[in-house]
């Protein structure tokens, strides 16, 4: 058993692949990547680079010697210049040309472009999946009439797939926030110490063409459209923020879902899944906690909360850089993703395991369905029976408050009964409850869903069809 901090999103939450994405060989390997492409392209460019000087470069670029960077950092502490040290150690012949007139950060802010666009990546395929499980409910349960809520009071009834849907645009909104993230995705480039490329200058003794050509060469060569076309020494912060705050409106997304699904839950409409030997509580045997859907809520508070940390740090950055954003960076975004990758592994673990209790839908609708139905039963009676349509309004109303006092204090709703007893609305039970139909009242929610599915969902998955079925395990 450890004795140190370990932190849950790691043991808990997160998916080996985004824990990876974060972890110091992804970064460091990305680093080596990325002086390759720059020697590579001041090679292209002019510079006395050997094509031997590369190779050796490109030989050593995964087996990276952590031990001799870490011994190198204790002793200059800067973590850039510990690994251009190590790198060279291994390189000899091209150690002269590693980082060259490069600062710090073309491999600290380039890497974390090229981490959050690959962490956005693996979002998408996840929000994708969730969306493919979730179409698939919903098309099943499109005609399956249920009581809707506003204001967490019973109102016209809509369809349990009508309700997937609120839950998928929900995401489909998300997704096409994060690709349009993921194409939009710049490099910082070589941009110097201040943003002036003033080191380049230098290197290519005034040749403003080749110095421009080297950023877009860098960006090409790690796939990616561009470079931000100004900066100071670091990219803006404000793509902290927009990717993080892309990351909030997921976690807004999936708390909405997570709480529907606690709702229904405690109207023993729709559960969670529940293993075989799980325990809801330890004090009282019988409960069926819907604890990975509070887990999500939880999560998702945590990364709405995360995302104001970018806001604060791209609002009070000096000048052309400044070096308190460094910490809150290094925990801001890698937990940002971690989390909400938490999050996407259990939305989709809760919506492919969903359990529906027709019964007790049917039986909550229909206790409240007479209510809805006045107006077609008043109308009914005018229209067929010729009565008093101002009459027959104030009847109804006095009826519906006298069955809903009696459904309060623990009665059944009677509220038919009390209609056919009433001669002036002139019809027998029989009659009013043939008015009495779900299907009657659910609008166009089984067409709204067929659209839906085959104008929206389908289209923005079709894409991603090589990635669908993926299936969540939770660690606890």
């Amino acid at each position: 058993m450890k004795n140190t901090y370990e932190t849950p999103f790691n043991s808990r939450y997160a998916s080996p692949e985004m824990q990876y994405l974060f972890s110091p060989d992804f970064k460091f390997r990305s680093w080596r990547r990325l002086w390759i492409c720059l020697a590579e392209s001041e090679k292209e460019l002019g510079l006395p680079i050997t094509d031997e000087q590369i190779e050796e470069l490109k030989a050593h670029k995964d087996d990276i010697n952590y031990e001799v960077a870490q011994q190198r950092e204790k002793e200059c502490r800067h973590d850039v210049m510990s690994h251009v040290y190590a790198y060279g150690v291994q390189c000899p012949k091209a150690k002269g040309i590693i980082h060259l007139g490069a600062t710090s950060c073309y491999v600290g802010d380039n890497t974390d472009i090229i981490i959050m666009t690959e962490a956005l990546k693996l979002v998408s395929g996840k929000i994708a999946n969730i969306l493919s499980v979730l179409r698939d409910f919903a098309e099943k349960y499109k005609n399956l009439p249920c009581l809707a809520f506003t204001h967490y009071q019973p109102a016209q009834p809509t369809t349990v797939g009508k309700r997937a849907t609120l839950w998928m645009m929900d995401l489909l909104l998300d997704l096409k926030a994060v690709e349009n993230q993921i194409d939009n995705m710049l490099l910082l480039g070589s941009k110097g110490t201040t943003g002036t490329q003033a080191s380049f200058v230098e290197l290519f003794e005034g040749d403003a063409e080749k110095i421009k050509a080297l950023d877009r060469k860098i960006a090409e060569k790690t796939g990616f459209k561009g470079v931000l076309p100004v900066s100071g020494q670091t990219y803006t912060r404000k793509i902290d923020f927009q990717v993080l705050s892309i990351l909030s409106g997921i976690a807004q997304s999936a708390t909405k879902f997570s709480n529907d699904i606690r709702l229904l839950q405690h109207m023993k409409e729709i559960e969670e899944p529940f293993e075989k030997h799980q325990i809801g509580s330890s004090a009282m045997a019988y409960k069926r906690n819907p604890m990975r859907s509070e887990r999500i809520a939880g999560l998702a508070r945590y990364v709405i909360c995360d995302a104001q940390n970018p806001a604060i740090t791209a609002a009070t950055q000096w000048f052309e850089r400044t070096l308190d954003d460094s910490a809150n960076r290094r925990i801001s975004i890698a937990e940002g993703f971690l989390a909400t990758d938490g999050i996407l592994s259990l939305y989709l673990n809760v919506a492919d395991g969903l359990v529906v209790y027709e019964k007790m839908i049917e039986q909550r609708l229909m206790n409240e369905l007479p209510f809805m139905a006045t107006e077609n039963i008043m109308m009914d009676a005018v229209r067929e029976r010729g009565g008093d349509r101002q009459e027959l309004h104030e009847k109804i109303r006095v009826h519906s408050m006298e069955a809903g006092k009696q459904v309060k204090n623990g009665g059944r709703n009677d509220l038919v009964d009390r209609i056919a007893a009433d001669p002036s609305f002139g019809m027998t039970k029989e009659q009013i409850i043939s008015i009495l139909k779900p299907e009657n009242f659910i609008g166009l929610a089984p067409v709204q869903v067929e659209d839906f599915i085959k104008n929206e969902i389908d289209p923005a998955l079709e894409k991603y069809k090589d990635q669908l079925g993926l299936k969540a395990e939770i660690n606890v």
